[in-house]
């Protein structure tokens, strides 16, 4: 079984700012506004990074899981890590004998798509979503991905950023939330190069360090491939995102510029 990391979800409570930060900053294009999230009293963009993307979501509604999300973390932040997985019949099965709940379990048989949001309560952490796209594609590392829409690949612009190196958690305890998604990723925790647990997922690793900044357990940051430092910066200075030459602030995210 594999598991990549395809999507990372971001709440805000200005979509237009976070967008224009986004594409100011990191020079993307966006592919795909989803009108199936407003039943989550939501509306969101998505922006490819290479083969993996980047989402907003915002409430419209009073009293949404988003919003209230965003109340409890003290603004924009980290929402949830999506997945892309091989088989989520089996990973279904897994979850269950954990005692794990789904949140949403998703079929979209025309879009050969199926895919479990688990609850948050039972991870720790962020979202855990995996998804499992059911297209004759599915096993390539671009293939088709129904939640950025079907033609997301011609949107995909990678002058300054192609790829999404790392998803960054950040908990009181970190070690013990690194465990609980190792067993529900069924992979082992590792050290990494700084000594902070990690999970390595098939294309990108999950990392766990501690909460420090006030804001509590959450998704606080991500690495991203980065192929025009310079550019990157010169557009985070534009719209005051700049934290220093390594990093950069988006949608509440941490944001590790990775060479």
């Amino acid at each position: 079984m594999w598991i990549r990391l395809r999507q990372i979800a971001v709440v805000t409570s200005d979509l237009l700012k976070t967008s224009l930060d986004v594409q100011t900053v990191l020079g993307v294009e966006a592919c795909h506004t989803d009108p199936g999230v407003g039943v989550f009293g939501l509306k969101n963009t998505l922006w490819p990074i290479g083969n993996q993307f980047l989402e907003c979501v915002t409430p419209v509604k009073e009293d949404t899981a988003g919003g209230r999300y965003i109340q409890r973390r003290g603004g924009d932040t980290g929402y949830m890590v999506i997945n892309q997985v091989d088989d989520v019949a089996a990973r279904l099965a897994h979850v269950n004998s954990l005692g794990v709940r789904v949140a949403n379990h998703m079929e979209y048989d025309k879009a050969n798509f199926e895919g479990l949001q688990l609850h948050p309560a039972d991870t720790g952490g962020s979202f855990f979503e995996m998804d499992q796209m059911k297209a004759t594609d599915a096993e390539e590392l671009s293939g088709s991905w129904w939640p950025a829409g079907s033609g997301w690949s011609a949107f995909s612009r990678t002058e300054r950023v192609s790829g999404i190196s790392a998803a960054e958690l950040q908990a009181a305890e970190p070690e013990k939330l690194a465990a609980r998604w190792a067993q529900i990723a069924q992979l082992d925790v590792v050290a990494d190069e700084s000594g902070h647990a990690s999970i390595d997922f098939d294309n990108a690793t999950i990392r766990f360090v501690e909460a420090t900044d006030g804001r509590g357990d959450g998704l606080g940051g991500i690495d991203l491939i980065c192929n025009d430092r310079d550019a990157v910066l010169e557009g985070a200075a534009q719209r005051d995102c700049i934290v220093n030459d390594h990093q950069v602030s988006l949608g509440g995210l941490r944001v590790y510029l990775r060479d």
